[in-house]
């Protein structure tokens, strides 16, 4: 039984998807939970009532001051999930978008190093960890999907590069790598590309299910538990590891 009681927990983009099922565990296993996300997504959210938030945009200028602020109100952080990302369109490579490709690498890499960079002194001082949101992508490619591809290789180098830098403080930094997880923005491109003439969406779902060990998609539960175990003392001896939660994908 995992047990957090008395951990402070920040988790960034923790509003919806992943992130929220993410909060959601490390609350069940006795977190105390702050969320950041977008304005417009904490407004939306239906978030408990002894959760905090912090409304910013990691790509907005400023975002450094502001989170550094949050964190000093905060006072303490023991856990970081450095969620918050973007999966843009899929595009070949001669019709990659450059303005689309700097924004995307804001927010998937730069977001996630600042997130590191603001909370590593608070992470120093309670011996806390850090799991990064990386993506079978991390290690892996897709032909139609270079920026996606490139920015969670860059997580993954952010990863293994942290775990050295901030262990010499005491900190573990660990990445997930989940595969395809059927949330709703799962769904959503699925079906987007079947409405331009793709395969069916749900000949698309089966056959992805039919990839994978265990005959199924894993499940936003599946990713959430994965990261409450790196982020508990049950995985104190784990750090610089990229863990792929995908159901023995092929």
């Amino acid at each position: 039984m995992i047990d957090l009681t008395g951990r402070m927990a920040l988790v960034t983009g923790g509003t919806r998807g992943l992130g929220r099922a993410i909060a959601d565990t490390l609350a069940q296993a006795g977190a105390a939970i702050c969320v950041l996300d977008l304005p417009e997504a904490l407004e939306a959210a239906a978030l408990p009532g002894d959760w905090q938030g912090i409304a910013l945009d990691l790509t907005a200028p400023g975002a450094e001051a502001e989170l550094a602020a949050a964190l000093d109100r905060l006072g303490r952080l023991d856990i970081l999930v450095a969620n918050a990302g973007r999966v843009p369109p899929w595009r070949r490579i001669a019709a990659l978008e450059m303005g689309e490709w700097d924004a995307v690498f804001a927010l998937n890499v730069r977001g996630v190093a600042l997130s590191l960079k603001c909370a590593a002194p608070y992470l120093k001082a309670s011996q806390g960890s850090a799991v990064l949101m990386a993506s079978i992508n991390g290690y892996t490619a897709h032909p139609d999907q270079a920026l996606y591809t490139a920015t969670k290789h860059a997580v993954l180098g952010l990863a293994r590069a942290a775990a050295l830098d901030m262990g010499r403080d005491g900190v573990r930094v660990n990445a997930l790598a989940p595969g395809p997880i059927l949330t709703d923005a799962l769904r959503g491109r699925i079906e987007s590309r079947a409405a331009a003439g793709g395969t069916p969406a749900e000949q698309a779902i089966t056959a992805l299910q039919g990839q994978t060990a265990l005959g199924r998609l894993a499940t936003e539960t599946d990713v959430a538990h994965a990261a409450c175990f790196l982020a508990s003392p049950l995985a104190a001896g784990i750090t610089g590891v990229c863990l792929p939660v995908e159901a023995g994908l092929a």
